[in-house]
């Protein structure tokens, strides 16, 4: 009987459908990349079932509760050997935004899918505020957010022994040849990075037996010129359509901000986002919230941008 193929499962957002790495009429992205990577090299009309499945679950504008609720459960009917678990920036984008029903939603998503004995892929992210080039009234509540959100994904990082990248590093966002011309997606360079970069871990763990990705990209990172014309049309579109969810929440807490700061008090905004933090970090230490091993220091397997 011929071995089962290793299995991989995508999860999350449209970062991980692969936007911002178009080819033949589609997105490709990072996942389908290191898919293709698990597994030997294969001659071209080489007969026989691939040693590797590779499914992507990932949907552009999930949130954590739409993986938890929907992805994670086809997931689990697919039975995955390997499952990335890649989203959370458009739940920063919410006015409902919740980091403790964030933390307990990825907690069980993550739990559910370790109970099976897959193991996982993580990453931290940058902030949209940062990326966008916002003003500080308005690109610190969001960063405050990504902060929380990158902090509880750390926490989970280490409990469940997950693959983990650091793509918050200043080198990563700062090289703009890794991004496409909307500032929130890899590239097909920042792709093929990623992929790299999640491949060299798990060849450690012998679960990837193929080349790396490549590195050399197909198409010339966006000109500041596409940049531009990106922002004047697709952007001013994407900014309309969280006028009514984000916008009134983001000039609210944009309002705040500069209340604190004329006052001086600037330093409480950041004492109540940490305060919030370590209540969602605390349910995450309660036995009740996963069968696994409590939270513990872990050490990360992998740096974006080192």
């Amino acid at each position: 009987m011929a071995p089962r193929a290793l299995r991989f499962a995508a999860l999350g957002d449209s970062l991980t459908s692969g936007v911002g790495d178009p080819v033949d009429g589609g997105w490709r992205g990072w996942a389908a990349l290191l898919g293709g990577a698990l597994g030997p090299a294969r001659a071209a009309g080489a007969a026989g079932e691939s040693p590797v499945r590779f499914h992507n679950f990932a949907v552009s504008g999930a949130l954590t509760r739409d993986v938890e609720e929907q992805q994670v459960p086809a997931v689990l009917d697919f039975g995955p050997d390997i499952a990335s678990v890649v989203v959370g920036v458009n739940d920063t984008l919410r006015c409902a935004f919740d980091i403790q029903d964030i933390a307990q939603r990825l907690d069980r998503a993550c739990a559910a899918l370790a109970a099976r004995g897959a193991v996982l892929l993580t990453t931290c992210l940058p902030d949209p505020g940062s990326m966008l080039g916002l003003p500080l009234p308005l690109a610190r509540p969001l960063a405050r957010r990504q902060r929380a959100l990158n902090a509880v994904v750390h926490a989970l990082a280490a409990r469940y022994d997950t693959v983990h990248l650091h793509m918050a590093d200043a080198s990563w966002v700062g090289d703009r040849s890794l991004w496409s011309a909307d500032r929130l997606h890899p590239g097909e360079r920042g792709h093929r990075m990623i992929a790299a970069r999640f491949h060299a871990p798990l060849a450690a763990r012998g679960l990837a037996i193929g080349p790396p990705p490549s590195l050399e990209a197909d198409q010339s990172p966006p000109s500041r010129a596409a940049v531009m014309l990106w922002l004047a049309t697709k952007g001013a579109g994407w900014v309309a359509r969280r006028c009514q969810d984000l916008l009134p929440e983001l000039l609210r807490l944009a309002g705040d901000e500069v209340r604190h700061w004329a006052r001086g008090t600037s330093a409480r905004l950041d004492a109540h986002a940490e305060q919030a933090l370590s209540r969602a970090l605390a349910t995450l230490s309660s036995p009740l919230s996963s069968p696994l091993a409590p939270l513990s220091p872990g050490v990360p397997l992998a740096r974006m941008g080192e």
